[in-house]
């Protein structure tokens, strides 16, 4: 498989995994547990997959924008209701 494919599939990954955690992250109280939780719990899997893929280390940082962008884009999905007069 040709490298960018690689990086493209990790990337790719980072941002589907984190919309769901984001999305659960957004309902949880900040700076609890599952607040933690929510936000690193995509980490070790998308090292394993980094590591798997044989993609170096200089690629780490798109992996946290694409995961960072997730976990945003997830949280904005879920809508808090608001009190209306």
């Amino acid at each position: 498989m040709p490298f960018a494919d690689r990086v493209i599939i990790l990337v790719a990954v980072a941002f589907l995994s984190n919309l769901p955690l984001g999305y659960l992250r957004r309902g949880a109280r900040k700076f609890s547990f599952f607040w933690f939780l929510y936000i690193h719990a995509s980490i070790p899997f998308l090292i394993l997959l980094r590591i798997g893929m044989g993609i170096s280390l200089w690629y780490i940082p798109f992996s946290i924008v694409f995961a960072v962008a997730g976990q945003i884009i997830g949280a904005r999905l879920k809508t808090v209701p608001t009190e209306k007069d």
